[in-house]
């Protein structure tokens, strides 16, 4: 019985004051969710398959402050899991 886990991620740059979102959990949980909507709308995956969650910048692949430190940890990671 298996479910796939969707996710996201975000580097630990603080937002600014037009940013949509309030924090970077909120932001790691829309990135995670556009992906599941897209693979229920546009791929055919069942919801009950699929899950979103969001990490913040609290999972870093990356702990430097380079350009390329923090794109790598915005990001999305699948995870096939049992539900």
């Amino acid at each position: 019985d298996w479910v796939i886990r969707v996710d996201g991620h975000t580097d630990k740059t603080k937002l600014g004051a037009n940013n949509p979102y309030e924090s970077n959990w909120e932001l790691s949980q829309a990135r995670a969710l556009s992906v599941v909507t897209y693979m229920i709308d546009d791929l055919g995956f069942p919801p009950f398959r699929l899950a979103a969650t969001g990490f913040g910048e609290f999972q870093p692949v990356d702990t430097g402050d380079s350009r390329e430190a923090l794109a790598a940890n915005r990001r999305i990671e699948l995870k096939l899991t049992e539900r």
